[in-house]
Parts: structure tokens; C-alpha cells; sequence
């Protein structure tokens, strides 16, 4: 008689256990740590679920939805009773300054326009600007626009540089007397980068902001509003003043040729001043102030050569001092005062450090923004 094997458990052959249905595990999980809204959504899908699909988890999807409302009730308690204290301590909302003047883009201005712009921000590079009269406060006025001339794909030190040189040359032909500027007007300029340059934008806006003060009236005192000599003798002060200020920008003793070929520069734009001075010396009223202002700039010229046949930046340098020592702004003051121009003389030339002991340090007019 043969002995039965063991017994052996038969398996899955037993009665199966419920799944536990997810969304209500879920639903308290949620609740609790999270985000109670969603544990309610949740708790809701969990007992529709259990009912049709006889899963576990009605008693867990009761508490995560329970659980959930009360976790959102008091959400929505703390957030009426603190939100406003916090909302209070961040401060109020900035409304939007209000501008005076209609809106306007910037490609549609032209030279003797005034405007504002938010903040009176003349730094900004993407400015909203409001066109208005300039016979009512403004931030800036346009001296011109137009195509920035360079070609190539220039970067945007080199832009700068070159945007800078025209709006000087702008400005001082729009508001030819200098020294009638306001001493709170400044030259700003709108100008590409090398990467708007790239896409395409080449336009140049030159302005002289006003910001600083609650400006009102035109700057403009070009060719057409003065007589033909004041013309003649601003057109070759002018050229003096931003060939001087536009001086290499690296130190002496590493661009010593390039200070040589300023000086050049420099002599050649003081040429052109004295041969209008010799033209007028001899002339009524004129005279005497000329005659004095050429003795100056021919004793200026001089250093200027000796500068540009300089062999080491020391010698460049004490005659660059010199021919600066050499003209005196109480004699240009008389002049332009002979010539029936403004005898104000600018903050910019009055702090110049070459002014110490009476010389007069033109040309530091490029660098004065």
C-alpha cells in the first residue's frame, strides 16, 4: 500500500482580495501635504471608482475627501484674513507714470522735435516717446536723424564711438553758440548694437536731453538763424573744440603715434581758426578781440607741431600742457561777445583741469556729457 505524497497548496485557487483603489490613497495623501482641491477631486473619483469596480478604499476616499475640504476651507480662511496684510506690505501697485505728450515711435521723429519719456529715463534703450511742443516741458529735443555711416559689421564699442562723434557734430550744428546751452543740457543718442546693427537697424537719433530741469523752449540756433559771420567764426570754434576732445582714448605711452596724428589734427583745425581770425583782424568793432585770439592760437599751434614731431610721451606731454596753456578764455569770451554771441562761460570749461592759471583747456566740450 503506497503512501500518499504530501499535500500540496493549490495555487490562486482561493477566493482573490480586492484591488485598493489608488485615487482614494491619493485623495488623503493629497489632502494633507499638498493640494487640497485636488485631494477633493480625487476623493470624489475614488468612491465613484469603488462603487462600479468593488475596489477597497471607501473608507480611505471618505477621509481624503474629508480630509481635503477642511485642509481647503482653511486655505481659503487664511488667505481672506492675511492676503491683504501681505499684499499691504509689498505696497501698492505702480500704476504706469503718466506722460505728457502723444505717443509716438522713435523712427518717426526729426530734428527740432521735443518729447518725454517715462521717468524722464533718457538711458533707457527702448524708450516710449511722447512727442509734445517745445514750448511745453520736455526731456529732450531732437538735433537730427539718419542713417549711422559706417559699413561693414562694426561691433557695438566701435558704434558707440562712431554714434558719439555724429551727435557732437549734430549738436553743434543745430546749436551752433555753445556756450548758450543751458549747463544742464547733455547729448544723449539712440543707437544700434552690433547685434540690431546686424539685423538691419542703422538708424541714429541725436537729442539733447533736458531732464535735468523743467526746460522749456527750442535749443535751436542753427545756420539759418544766425548772420553769416557768427556762422563763419562758430564753424571753425566748433571744429577746434571736437577735434581737441576727440583725443585717442588710450594711455600716451602705448599710442604715442596716434597721439602724434591727433596733434596733427588738432594743428590743422587751429589752421583753419587763425586764417579766419588773420581774414577779420582788421575789421571794425572784430578786430582787436581776433588780433588777440590769434596771437593765442599761433603760440598754440606751435606746441601742437612740437607735440606731433614728439619722440616720447613726456615731450608730448609738456607740449600738449603748453599749447593748452597757451589760450586764455577771458580772450575767446571777448570775441564771441564782439561777434554778439553768448559770453556765458560753460561749466565745462570753467572745471577743465588745463584752465588752472588761465588757460583756457578747450576742447574738453566732447567729453562734458
Amino acid at each position: 500500500m503506497s503512501t500518499p505524497p504530501p499535500h500540496q497548496p493549490l495555487m490562486g485557487r482561493g477566493p482573490l482580495r480586492p484591488a485598493l483603489n489608488g485615487f482614494a490613497l491619493a485623495s488623503l495623501l493629497v489632502g494633507l501635504l499638498c493640494l487640497p482641491p485636488l485631494g477633493i477631486v480625487f476623493g470624489v473619483v475614488a468612491l465613484v471608482q469603488v462603487a462600479r469596480k468593488g475596489e477597497r478604499g471607501r473608507a480611505l476616499a471618505v477621509v481624503g475627501l474629508v480630509v481635503s475640504v477642511a485642509m481647503t476651507a482653511v486655505l481659503v480662511f487664511g488667505a481672506g484674513r492675511y492676503g491683504g496684510t501681505v499684499l499691504g506690505r509689498l505696497g501698492p501697485a505702480e500704476e504706469p507714470a503718466r506722460v505728457e505728450g502723444e505717443l509716438t515711435g522713435i523712427d518717426e521723429l526729426r530734428a527740432g522735435d521735443c518729447f518725454n519719456v517715462p521717468g524722464s529715463d533718457l538711458l533707457d534703450e527702448e524708450p516710449l516717446i511722447h512727442r509734445i511742443g517745445c514750448e511745453r516741458v520736455h526731456d529732450a529735443e531732437v538735433t537730427s536723424t539718419g542713417p549711422l555711416g559706417l559699413t561693414g559689421s562694426p561691433g557695438t564699442t566701435q558704434l558707440k564711438e562712431a554714434a558719439a562723434r555724429a551727435c557732437w557734430k549734430a549738436q553743434d550744428a543745430y546749436a551752433m553758440d555753445t556756450w548758450a546751452l543751458p549747463p544742464y543740457a547733455e547729448m544723449f543718442y539712440f543707437a544700434p548694437t552690433g547685434e540690431t546693427w546686424r539685423d538691419g537697424d542703422h538708424g541714429l537719433l541725436c537729442v539733447i536731453g533736458t531732464s535735468g530741469r523743467e526746460h522749456r523752449g527750442s535749443l535751436r540756433k542753427d545756420s539759418g538763424m544766425l548772420t553769416v559771420d557768427q556762422v563763419a567764426l562758430l564753424s571753425v570754434l566748433n571744429e577746434s573744440d571736437q577735434v581737441l576732445g576727440d583725443h585717442p582714448r588710450q594711455e600716451l605711452g602705448v599710442a604715442l603715434a596716434e597721439y602724434r596724428s591727433w596733434a596733427r589734427e588738432v594743428d590743422g583745425a587751429l589752421g583753419a581758426e587763425a586764417g579766419l581770425l588773420q581774414g577779420v583782424a582788421g575789421r571794425p568793432g572784430v578786430g582787436p578781440a581776433a588780433e588777440a585770439l590769434l596771437k593765442e592760437v599761433e603760440a598754440a599751434r606751435e606746441q601742437w607741431q612740437r607735440a606731433a614731431r614728439a619722440g616720447k610721451a613726456e615731450e608730448f606731454q609738456r607740449a600738449w600742457d603748453a599749447a593748452l596753456g597757451a589760450t586764455r578764455i577771458d580772450t575767446e569770451k571777448a570775441l564771441r561777445g564782439a561777434y554778439g554771441l553768448s559770453t556765458r562761460v560753460p561749466e565745462w570749461l570753467e572745471e577743465f583741469p588745463g584752465d588752472s592759471g588761465g588757460g583756457s583747456g578747450r576742447g574738453s566740450w566732447s567729453e562734458s556729457a
